[in-house]
């Protein structure tokens, strides 16, 4: 992860910690062509840990972690990333794992950041 992609795990951290009151303990992106792929782990409070001790608990966590998710970017542009990479967000693709605490989210952009921000 060069200094760019970090930068962007920070800023995507922040993000979730203000719309969402938690954010990832740990962010690992890589920027490919025109997507930041960011591998996010230790994202459940100890509430939704909790819930997802029950098995209809994990399919309404992993729900919520998905489409609520993207819905909050949809209503919130992150205009603190667009910004920083100079790109204008498209779309996001999430996905978690909730027995692993394990998450996946895959920002698109409108231009290649890996080319851009590759040294």
């Amino acid at each position: 992860m060069n200094k760019y992609e970090a930068e962007f795990s920070n800023l995507v951290r922040a993000f979730r910690k203000r719309h969402m009151g938690k954010g990832p303990e740990k962010i690992n992106t890589t920027f490919c062509k025109n997507w930041a792929i960011c591998e996010m782990q230790g994202n459940l409070s100890a509430v939704e840990k909790f819930i997802a001790t029950a098995d209809d608990g994990k399919q309404m966590l992993r729900s919520a972690r998905t489409e609520m998710v993207k819905e909050m970017y949809r209503k919130n542009r992150p205009v603190e990333m667009e910004s920083f990479l100079g790109a204008n967000f498209v779309d996001l693709f999430v996905d978690i794992d909730i027995e692993k605490d394990f998450g996946m989210s895959i920002f698109v952009f409108d231009q290649n950041i890996e080319n851009k921000f590759s040294k």
